[in-house]
């Protein structure tokens, strides 16, 4: 019997023929979606659910999805799917996550465009009977200096766009490789540098921990007077309130936002400020990108349902059924590795060189690979996947290498990370036990053995007499109480590491106080 197919948002009708075309038995019903309890009564009876933002596929629906094998979300957003219930109960849950690149970053351009010549105004203005040439004074693009914060896949469009504008393009993005900024035609910056440069500044970047606010009140005390901000990504990379003080107060010429912190954006405090420009999130809506996710999601699920290929998958890992039992564990492992030395690396990546050791190496090492990639490049881009990291690394110049050997050393097998910066080589190394749980055996060439659990301290320090006992006094002291303890060194007296479980996240004050010791080098809290 043909797999069936419920596609329950407005979808593009060659998506349906997609689907008709290669055998599979769809149904088309777009308004479906909207109503939860006529969804939840038809859903048992579909293998695949394509949908756009207006269907939640939320724990009950999930639930109620006896057969459902595969939700394809077209476009990149999954907050209206309840991943976790649809990891449990074995649904493959895709996106497409590059569908929508072009125009996203034209209406960037746009934006920019609309509130350096202040477009909105000046059309309210004209269509009421006024004729206001002197009040809109407006400023030419050309000829100045664009910095973009994010120069991934959408940031890299918009750079090619402003140059072909005359504009010169600066770009801050940790991930961002001199070599790859080279080919871009950009100059590759700290933040503390485009700041002050930039006439214009648009983002470009999810909205992680570390992006959150990033544009906020002393950000914007450094950029130029009378530069313009430009949001397209994601509520909340700006501080709303601090924008509207700068627009009020003139430091800022303008700034033109298509996202917010809450949507829909019924009311904000950005509007109504002088020379704001908004969207209500359109980034993406284009007739041709509404076309292209919604072919690639209808082919990502035929392929799925007739020959079991996995593409662009959030929850799943891209491994046969036959392989799974034995290549889990090490993919968890590579995983952890990843985000271990993607947690420590604050400048961009040039190079990662993963070595497999022992029967490792007999392993499906591409999807070892991808999940190391993905811990690598999560803390900074938190839609990554193990089907799109390998992408996204390429995208970003980073050179991925990978040695394949027999057993070396100590353990039977083993697999090696090593990351190249611009500044420096960063390795660490770990291995799966009996019990099947991965474990930390080498950081930065120093032996050590620790499990990595939700919270750690990782600390390098020289290695004096009292050290231990001075951090053990700082934690206790504060509360902060210790689950396990791990330490490493080079040679006595020189350079070591100390690798902590906490049961919580340790306070920022504790983390400086820590720092201020003399023999310490470094402390950073890890999350697992």
């Amino acid at each position: 019997m043909a797999p069936k197919v419920l596609i329950s948002d407005k979808l593009s009708e060659a998506a349906v023929k997609i689907f008709e075309d290669r055998g599979i038995d769809v149904d088309f019903k777009p308004e479906l979606g909207k109503d939860k309890d006529a969804l939840l009564s038809v859903i048992g009876r579909y293998d695949g659910l394509a949908i756009r933002s207006a269907t939640k596929a939320t724990e009950k629906v999930i639930a109620a999805a006896g057969r459902l094998k595969v939700i394809g979300r077209a476009g990149i957003g999954v907050d209206n799917v309840d991943i976790p219930k649809a990891t449990e109960r074995g649904i493959i849950v895709m996106n497409t996550p590059f569908g929508n690149a072009i125009t996203t970053a034209e209406h960037a351009i746009a934006m920019m465009m609309a509130v350096a010549r202040q477009i909105p105004a000046a059309d309210a203005s004209t269509q009421s009977g006024k004729w206001e040439k002197s009040k809109f004074m407006g400023t030419e693009v050309s000829g100045k200096t664009l910095g973009l914060i994010g120069c991934g896949n959408i940031g890299s469009i918009v750079a090619d766009r402003a140059l072909g504008l005359r504009m010169k393009v600066l770009a801050f993005d940790p991930y961002l490789t001199p070599e790859r900024a080279l080919a871009l035609g950009v100059e590759k910056v700290d933040l503390e540098d485009l700041l002050p440069r930039a006439d214009f500044i648009t983002l470009h970047t999810p909205l992680t921990d570390k992006t959150r606010n990033i544009i906020d009140a002393a950000a914007i005390s450094k950029m130029k007077r009378g530069a313009y901000l430009v949001n397209c990504a994601r509520g909340g990379l700006a501080d709303e309130h601090a924008v509207r003080a700068a627009l009020e107060s003139g430091y800022l010429a303008g700034a033109a936002f298509d996202v917010f912190v809450e949507e829909p954006a019924r009311e904000n405090i950005l509007f109504g400020a002088p020379n704001f420009v908004s969207t209500p999130h359109l980034g993406a809506s284009t007739n041709e990108a509404q076309e292209n996710v919604a072919l690639q999601v209808a082919e990502q699920m035929c392929d799925f349902l007739l020959d079991g290929a996995v593409t662009n998958a959030l929850n799943m890992p891209s491994i046969s059924a036959e392989e799974a039992p034995k290549l889990t564990p090490y993919v968890r492992l590579a995983e952890q590795l990843g985000s271990f030395a993607g947690q420590l690396t604050e400048t961009a990546i040039k190079k990662v060189r993963l070595e497999f050791s022992g029967a490792v190496a007999e392993m499906n090492t591409n999807a070892l690979t991808a999940a190391a990639l993905t811990g690598l490049l999560t803390p900074l881009l938190q839609t990554v996947n193990m089907v799109s990291a390998p992408t996204l690394a390429r995208s970003r110049g980073i050179a991925v290498e990978e040695v394949r050997r027999e057993q070396q050393g100590a353990y039977e097998t083993y697999i090696r990370l090593t990351v190249s910066t611009e500044r420096q080589e960063k390795s660490v190394a770990g291995t799966v036990f009996a019990d099947g749980k991965p474990r930390i055996i080498q950081v930065k060439g120093i032996n050590m053995e620790a499990e990595l659990g939700r919270h750690m301290l990782y600390i390098t320090n020289e290695d004096k007499p009292g050290f231990i006992g001075h951090l053990g006094m700082e934690l206790g002291s504060h509360d902060v109480n210790i689950a396990t303890f791990n330490l490493g060194r080079l040679t006595a007296g020189g350079d070591a590491i100390c690798l902590i479980e906490v049961d919580e996240p340790v306070p920022q004050s504790v983390l400086d106080r820590l720092q201020a010791v003399t023999h310490v080098k470094q402390v950073k809290p890890l999350r697992f």
